[in-house]
Order: structure tokens, then sequence, then C-alpha cells
């Protein structure tokens, strides 16, 4: 079946089976493989996307289902200047080791710091708390997602604000 989606902000017209999976569709079809495949049952949160704001696993969807809706991966976001801060912190705080579960964490941050200028600690936990880490922990990482915000906070702050 001919599919159209919305992927990293380009039209992609591909063929794929009804019954193949958003991740996949973005890994074996689209070749942006910065979507991990672990559990393929939803519960590690590896192949963690954003669809429509709103992070997803890739792995529970069809991409049919996707038809009409945004869908954004690592590499729709290498131009972001969010990415690159989330980056910094997750590497300045040590919140990476294998890197296997770090695209879904930083897609899983980076929608949340969309939606949430100034997040609680517990709205960091809650937010990363469907993607595993098996070597770092969460500390690490919660760690690292709260000096973003507050970095990416205070550039957006007013010339002349208090910091």
């Amino acid at each position: 079946m001919l599919m159209t989606l919305n992927i990293n902000g380009k039209t992609v017209m591909r063929d794929a089976e009804a019954r193949t999976t958003l991740a996949d569709f973005l890994r074996d079809v689209c070749d942006l493989t910065a979507t991990h495949l672990g559990c393929e049952q939803g519960a590690c949160g590896a192949c963690t996307v954003v669809v429509d704001g709103l992070a997803v696993r890739s792995c529970l969807l069809f991409a049919a289902m996707c038809e009409g809706r945004t869908i954004v991966t690592l590499e729709g976001l290498n131009d972001d200047p969010k990415i690159e801060v989330l980056r910094r912190h997750f590497h300045e705080s040590h919140g990476l080791q294998c890197g296997f579960c770090t695209p879904g964490m930083i897609l899983a941050a980076h929608a949340l710091l969309a939606r949430n200028v100034d997040p609680s600690r517990d709205d960091i936990v809650e937010a990363i708390s469907g993607n595993i880490c098996r070597c770092t922990g969460h500390g690490q990482i919660v760690e690292a997602i709260e000096l973003a915000a507050e970095r990416l906070r205070q550039a957006n702050a007013p010339q002349g604000a208090a910091k």
C-alpha cells in the first residue's frame, strides 16, 4: 500500500505493507535509524518519536495510522537549538553510556520542553517514565533535562532580567 506521511517536515510517499509499524517504516523504508527497536512491545521507549507534538512509541503504531500526522524523529531535529542543549547536558551529566536509549530519551525530553519551559522534577520523571535506561538509570538523565531546561530558560529570558 502507498503511504504518505509528513516526516521531519517532508512529505514522504513509500510503499509498505498495511501492518508495517511506524518504527519499521522509519528504520527500514525511510532509513531513519535513530529510532531504535528494543522490546517491540512499547515497554522500553527506545522507539520513541514525536507525533503531533507528543512522544509516542513507534513500535505500537502502524505507519498507515499516521497519514496526515506530523512525525518527528531525532534526525529531524538536527538543526533545533533545544536538541544541542539537551545533547550537551546529557554528555556533561553523564546521562548516557551505551546510547541505545538516548534518542528516545532526548525526544521525550524535547517534547516535554516544547510544551513546558519550566518543568518540575516530577514533570521530567513522568515524561521519561516510559523510557528504560539500563546503564545509567534515570537520575543523571533527569539531571541533564533539568540543566537543559534551566539553560533554555536563561537563553530565552529578556535582556537585563535576573538570572
